[in-house]
C-alpha cells in the first residue's frame, strides 16, 4: 500500500501546514493576558465575563464597543470566557487553531488559483510562520485577524471554485458565489478591515483567473479562464460592495464617538505617513526584527525619510507596471498588498500607531506571491530549482526561529512593553503600561516613574494622568490623586474612568456630597458600571443613606457577580445595618473569590470583634496582616482585641506598627497613651 503523502499529497501538505503551525505557535500558549485592549475585549468586558448567554449574543450584535461593530469576533471571545473562564491558555489556543487553520487555506486558495502545488504550500507556510503573525496570534484582543482571516481566505476559496465553475459551465457555480457572499459577510462581522475584498477580487479576476479582457493573454495559468466583459464582473461585485459600503458606514459612525488622530493631523502628514509605512511594512517583511505593540505616530516624518519612501513606491509600482505583460502576478500582488493595506494606511488615521504589524496579516500574501512566482518563473534548471528549495527551507527556519523568539516578547504586560521601549522611540504608552503592570504587582512606586516618563513624552495623555493619580492613591496620596484625576478630565471631560477614580479620591478626602455627583455622571453614561456602582453605594453609606447604599452594591454584584470588593462592601452595609450573620457570609464569599485579599479578612475581624469572638477575631486580623504586613488599619484593630484578651504588650507592638505607617493616625496614637498608662495592664 502506498503512503499516505504519495496517495494524497495535498493531504500531507494541509497536515504539515496545521500541525507544523500549531507546534511553532504553542509557545503563545502559555502566555498571559496583557493589559492593553485585552482588558475591553475580555478580562475586564462586564458583557464577556458571562460567557455565552444569549443576553451576551444580543449584545454582540447590537455593540460598537471598542469602535468596531463585529459580533462574530465578541461571540468567539464569549464561547472562550464559558469554556476556558479567566485561564488565558484556552482563550490563546483558539487563536492559534484558527491561525493554523488560516495556513491550511491559504495553500489551498493558491493551488485552486494558480495550479502551482509547492510553491502555493511555500507561500502557506512563509505566511503562517513569518514572526509578523505574531502579534495577530499571540494577542488575544487581535481575535478579530484571525477570524476575519478565516473567513476572507474561505471567500476567496470560494470564489475560485465559482470562477472555475463558471468556465466550465458546471452546477454549483452560483452555490459557491453564495457561499463567498457569505464568507465575506463573517468576514465583515470579525474585522471591518476586510472592506476592500470586492477590489481583491478584481485583482484575483486580472490574475491568476485572466477572467477581465484586459489580462495578458502570454501569462499561462492552470485552469485558466475565458475573457468576460468589464461591466459583467464588475456586477458581479456589487452585492460584495454592497455589504462594504453597510459595514464602512457603521465602522466611521462607531470611531467618530471616541475620536481619531484624522481630525487632528492634516492630509499630508497622514500621506506622508501612508508612503513611509509602505517602506516600512517591506523591510519588516526582509528583516523582522526590532517588532513592538506599538509604533508611535511621530506626527511629521522628517523629508528624507518620505522622499526616500516615495522613491521606492514609484520605482516598484513602474516596475511592477513595466512588466505586466510578462509577469502579471507583480502587478496582482502590489495592487493586493496596497488595497487590502489601504483602510488601514493611515489616510484615516485611527489609533496612536503609525503602522502595526496585525495590519500584514492578510495584505502580506501579496508581496509573498509576487516574490514567489517570479522566483518560480526564473529559475529553469533542476541544479537552480535544489537550491532554490534550500534557500527556501533556510528562510522558513530563519523566520520560525524568530517566531518563537518573538512569541516570548508576548508572555505578559511587562516583557512586551520593556520589549517596545528598547525597540522604538518615545513610545508613551508602553511606559504607562509598564506602569499599569506593576501597580498589578504591588510595585507602585517604580509605576509611578513610569508614568512620569510617558507624561514627560506626552504631557497632554490623559490615561497616563488618569493612572498616575490611581497609584498615588494607593500610597494614600489622596489629595495629589485627586489633582492628577482633574488634569486627566480637563484633557478628556467624559474620561469615565477618571470621573470614578475622583470620586474615589475625593471621598478618602472627606468630600463624599463631590465624590457622589461624579459617581452619578459615571452612572448617568453607563448604567451598569460595576465599580461605579460599588463606589456610589460606598459614598451613600458614608452618608449614612444604608438602604440606599445596600441596593446600589446588590446592583454591581448582579453586573459582576464574582466581584470580591463588592461582596465585602455589602459585608459592611450589612454590618452596619445590624445584621452581622449575614456580613459574615459575604466576608467569606469575598474571600473565596479572592483569598489573598487582606481588606476582606480584616472586614470579617472587624465583626468577628462585634460579636465577642474573639478568638476568630485574633486568627482573621493574623491573616490580613499576613497578607498585607504593613496595613496601619489591620493593626490597630488587632491591637484592640488583644487588649480586650488582656494580651496588652503584644497590643502595644501592633500600635507601634500602626503609628509608623501613619503618624497621624490619631486613634492609633491615643490607645498608645492608653497603654502606656501607669494603670494599664501593659505595666504590670
Amino acid at each position: 500500500m502506498a503512503p499516505a503523502s504519495k496517495k494524497n499529497p495535498t493531504l500531507a501538505v494541509c497536515l504539515v501546514l496545521f500541525i507544523g503551525t500549531w507546534l511553532l505557535f504553542v509557545r503563545a500558549i502559555g502566555n498571559d493576558f496583557v493589559n492593553y485592549d485585552d482588558p475591553d475585549y475580555v478580562t475586564a468586558n462586564e458583557h464577556v465575563q458571562p460567557g455565552l448567554t444569549w443576553a451576551g449574543v444580543k449584545w454582540a450584535f447590537g455593540s460598537d464597543d471598542v469602535s468596531y461593530w463585529h459580533p462574530l469576533t465578541w461571540i468567539s471571545h464569549l464561547i472562550d470566557r464559558s469554556l476556558f473562564g479567566g485561564n488565558p491558555a484556552g482563550h490563546h489556543a483558539t487563536s492559534v487553531g484558527l491561525h493554523a487553520c488560516n495556513a491550511v487555506l491559504v495553500f489551498l486558495v493558491f493551488r485552486r488559483l494558480t495550479g502551482a502545488f509547492w510553491t502555493s504550500a511555500l507561500n502557506a507556510a512563509l505566511f503562517a510562520w513569518h514572526p509578523l503573525r505574531v502579534e495577530s496570534v499571540a494577542w488575544v484582543a487581535e481575535r478579530k485577524d484571525v477570524l476575519s482571516g478565516f473567513f476572507w481566505l474561505l471567500a476567496l476559496w470560494a470564489y475560485a471554485v465559482y470562477a472555475e465553475r463558471r468556465r466550465e459551465r458546471s452546477p454549483g457555480a452560483w452555490g459557491c458565489y453564495t457561499l463567498a457572499l457569505a464568507a465575506f459577510a463573517g468576514g465583515l462581522m470579525s474585522k471591518p478591515m476586510v472592506v476592500t475584498f470586492p477590489l481583491v477580487l478584481l485583482v484575483v479576476d486580472y490574475w491568476p483567473l485572466r477572467r477581465l479582457a484586459l489580462a495578458p493573454p502570454s501569462a499561462t495559468v492552470s485552469g485558466t479562464s475565458p475573457r468576460e466583459p468589464l461591466w459583467r464582473v464588475l456586477t458581479e461585485k456589487l452585492p460584495f460592495l454592497g455589504l462594504s459600503t453597510a459595514v464602512s458606514i457603521v465602522t466611521v459612525i462607531a470611531q467618530k464617538k471616541v475620536g481619531t488622530l484624522s481630525e487632528v493631523l492634516p492630509f499630508d502628514a497622514r500621506m506622508a505617513n501612508a508612503v513611509v509605512a509602505v517602506a516600512r511594512y517591506l523591510g519588516k517583511l526582509v528583516w523582522p526584527f526590532d517588532l513592538a505593540v506599538l509604533y508611535p505616530h511621530p506626527g511629521h516624518w522628517p523629508t528624507v525619510a518620505v522622499a526616500g519612501a516615495l522613491v521606492l513606491f514609484v520605482a516598484i509600482s513602474g516596475t511592477v507596471w513595466a512588466q505586466r505583460r510578462r509577469r502579471p502576478w507583480l502587478l496582482a500582488g502590489w495592487l493586493w498588498w496596497l488595497v487590502a493595506l489601504a483602510p488601514v494606511a493611515g489616510l484615516v488615521q485611527v489609533g496612536i500607531q503609525s503602522m502595526a504589524d496585525r495590519y500584514s496579516y492578510l495584505p502580506m500574501l501579496g508581496v509573498q506571491f509576487a516574490i514567489l512566482w517570479t522566483l518560480r518563473d526564473i529559475v529553469s534548471s533542476t541544479a537552480a530549482r535544489r537550491t532554490l528549495v534550500t534557500a527556501g527551507a533556510v528562510v522558513l527556519a530563519a523566520g520560525a526561529a524568530r517566531t518563537w523568539n518573538q512569541e516570548g516578547v508576548w508572555h505578559d504586560s511587562l516583557t512586551l512593553f520593556e520589549h517596545a521601549v528598547a525597540v522604538t522611540k518615545d513610545n508613551y504608552l508602553a511606559e504607562n503600561n509598564i506602569g499599569t503592570h506593576l501597580v498589578g504587582l504591588g510595585r507602585t512606586a517604580e509605576a509611578i516613574e513610569h508614568y512620569r516618563r510617558s507624561l514627560a513624552i506626552k504631557p497632554d495623555y490623559p490615561e497616563a494622568r488618569n493612572n498616575l493619580g490611581h497609584a498615588l492613591a494607593k500610597l494614600g496620596r489622596a489629595r495629589e490623586a485627586a489633582d492628577c484625576f482633574r488634569a486627566a478630565l480637563r484633557l478628556k471631560p467624559d474620561m469615565i474612568a477618571a470621573h470614578n477614580n475622583l470620586g474615589n479620591a475625593l471621598s478618602d478626602l472627606g468630600q463624599v456630597d463631590e465624590a457622589i455627583e461624579h459617581y452619578e455622571f459615571v452612572l448617568a453614561r453607563q448604567p451598569e458600571h460595576a465599580d461605579a456602582l460599588m463606589n456610589y453605594g460606598v459614598a451613600l453609606a458614608m452618608k449614612g443613606r444604608l438602604a440606599e447604599a445596600e441596593k446600589e452594591i446588590r446592583m454591581s454584584l448582579r453586573v459582576r457577580p464574582d466581584s470580591a470588593s463588592a461582596e465585602s462592601d455589602l459585608g459592611n452595609v450589612l454590618a452596619l445595618t445590624g445584621r452581622p450573620a449575614e456580613a459574615i457570609a459575604n466576608y467569606r464569599r469575598a474571600i473565596e473569590l479572592s483569598p489573598r485579599d487582606s481588606q476582606s479578612f480584616n472586614n470579617l475581624a472587624n465583626v468577628n470583634a462585634q460579636t465577642g469572638a474573639l478568638d476568630d477575631a485574633a486568627t482573621n486580623y493574623q491573616e490580613a496582616l499576613r497578607l498585607e504586613p504593613m496595613n496601619p488599619e489591620a493593626h490597630l484593630n488587632f491591637a484592640r482585641v488583644l487588649v480586650r484578651q488582656g494580651r496588652n504588650a503584644a497590643a502595644l507592638e501592633h500600635v507601634k506598627v500602626a503609628l509608623q505607617q501613619r503618624p497621624d493616625y490619631a486613634e492609633a496614637a491615643a490607645l498608645l497613651q492608653q497603654l502606656r498608662a501607669p494603670a494599664s495592664a501593659a505595666t504590670k
